[in-house]
């Protein structure tokens, strides 16, 4: 004989239920993911689950073992198992390894991802600035460094003694604008484009006379200094990564490519160059065009971390070179168990202080009322921080800390269900049979209030999981380095341009808290009594 046989009532709601496609797939992909998160050291980690070498078996995955266990000579610290792979120490040997070879805590060293750091090739063009000092009637009394206005090659014509006005167009109001800095005044700073004369050998060029402080005594000033340049003289540096391997960079190909045929050639040499000599970090040549000169500076991209995402490491690293897959999957975890205790227990707790104040009523009502409302009214922020100071932040502490308060909204909605319960006709049948209160309460009240409890269940199992990311994120939460959605969250908002350490851990949250709203939408649907009808 079965020991629980399903009512009625209660197939044809899970029929509703299976009905609705939404709910019913977001109940297994969220069941699932829960599944594995759960054997999580099975599937993701970065210990063999099985290894035999020189003959013996040993089982990494129940128990640690030291670096001087498989090599001779090894210290007595906890073996890197990847780090042994690549040296070759389990050549020849059976190695069972787990679907993703990475772990939470293990910080991935330097050998394992130089293959794949970048060669950063930069193109810094050499600014064509020059220098001039005006007199009052704009004649030039000094040029300084003018030819870099011209391309290489090309003869500058004498500019000392000669007036603006032979080689450039100058504005007819440029002397009224100029009319400060002779007499000693304040002038603002002034930028100007004059255009070259028909004929003129010199470019356009930009004209910049810095602000002017006055003078003591308002004397006049006989001179004027101005800095020049052409449109092409402020370029701004471009620089290009290229993949190990790789002829095109990984971005910005179309800009790489529109380049002139000798700045292309110099990149790849210093690429070979590299390649060549791997003790070699950096290369650097000048060269000069006719669209102007350049220095070309070839470098090996330095390992930082935060690291993007490579092979081996899907979803890259955080800012202390551990995997963010890793990290994700056993935060998951963590915030499934952590939903899932938290709701269980504010559940529990919700329902027999609801159900205790609407079944007796009176005076254990109106206390249980004034009471709940005081606690209530405490700041659940203060009192986390006071509770972390003491005694440190840890799972079991944030679970009681927020189940402190987490039953309170529970307890409101089962007092006004028991006090509508309390006052049916069967519950009236049960006190008139002579059962006790609690057996009324038990085998009467909780079966029939228990269905706006499970419509619940899955939007507090959202709400905790939102919980415990918030107080994470905002340093309170979980001790590092236990691996959490909120402390990769809080890493991005410190290196924002660490675009991977925003999306994954960001996505992951939205997936689980999504599937839970479907869930919890899904079971309201299934359980609601009042079916819509139609009028025929």
């Amino acid at each position: 004989m079965p020991l629980w046989t399903p009512s009625p009532i209660f197939r044809k709601r899970l029929a509703r239920f299976r009905r609705l496609r939404r709910g019913w797939w977001s109940l297994l992909l969220l069941a699932s993911l829960y599944l594995l998160t759960l054997g999580a050291e099975v599937t993701c980690n970065s210990a063999p689950l099985l290894l035999r070498h020189e003959g013996k078996w040993y089982f990494p995955l129940f128990r640690q073992y030291p670096t001087s266990a498989f090599v001779a000579g090894g210290d007595a610290t906890r073996a890197d198992y990847a780090a042994l792979s690549r040296s070759g120490a389990f050549q020849g040997d059976f190695c069972l390894w787990p679907l993703f070879r990475n772990d939470p805590y293990r910080i991935v060293p330097h050998e394992e991802l130089s293959p794949h750091l970048r060669v950063l090739c930069q193109l810094i063009p050499e600014p064509r600035v020059a220098g001039l000092t005006l007199l009052p009637d704009l004649t030039i009394a000094r040029a300084t460094a003018a030819e870099s206005l011209l391309p290489p090659g090309k003869p500058l014509p004498p500019l000392k003694g000669h007036g603006l006005e032979e080689f450039w167009q100058l504005p007819q109001d440029f002397g009224e604008r100029l009319a400060p800095r002779w007499k000693g005044s304040a002038a603002p700073s002034l930028e100007l484009l004059l255009a070259p004369l028909e004929g003129s050998p010199l470019p356009a060029i930009r004209l910049l006379f810095p602000e002017a402080q006055p003078r003591q005594g308002g004397r006049a000033s006989l001179r004027a200094r101005a800095m020049v340049w052409t449109e092409e003289g402020l370029l701004r540096p471009r620089q290009w990564a290229f993949a190990p391997g790789q002829p095109l960079p990984v971005r910005g190909t179309k800009d790489y490519q529109g380049l002139s045929a000798p700045l292309r050639e110099a990149l790849e040499a210093g690429r070979d160059a590299l390649s060549a000599q791997e003790d070699r970090q950096t290369w650097e040549e000048r060269l000069s065009l006719e669209e102007g000169t350049f220095r070309v500076v070839v470098e090996r991209e330095p390992l930082r971390f935060p690291f993007r995402p490579v092979p081996g490491h899907p979803m890259g690293l955080d800012n202390a070179g551990r995997d963010v897959f890793a990290r994700i999957f056993y935060g998951l975890r963590i915030a499934l168990n952590f939903g899932m205790l938290l709701v269980f227990f504010s559940l529990t707790g919700g329902t027999f202080a609801g159900m205790l104040q609407g079944y007796r009523g009176g005076w254990t009502d109106l206390l249980g009322q004034r009471l709940t409302e005081i606690w209530s009214a405490l700041p659940f922020l203060y009192v986390m921080i006071l509770m972390g100071s003491l005694y440190g932040s840890s799972f079991s502490l944030l679970l009681f800390c927020y189940g402190l308060f987490n039953w309170i909204g529970i307890s409101h909605y089962m007092r006004a269900e028991t006090l509508r319960l309390r006052k049916m006709p069967y519950v009236e049948a049960a006190r008139c049979l002579g059962l006790s209160g609690w057996q009324i309460a038990l085998k009467h009240i909780l079966p029939n209030a228990l269905v706006p409890l499970i419509t619940l269940f899955p939007f507090s199992l959202v709400g905790a999981i939102g919980s415990l990311a918030a107080l994470d994120y905002l340093g309170f939460g979980l001790p590092p380095p236990t691996p959490s959605l909120g402390e990769l969250l809080s890493q991005a908002q410190a290196d924002r341009g660490a675009w991977w350490l925003t999306l994954f851990p960001s996505l992951a949250l939205f997936l689980v808290m999504l599937l839970g709203v479907f869930l919890g939408e899904g079971v309201r649907n299934a359980f609601d009594p009042r079916q819509q009808q139609r009028l025929q």
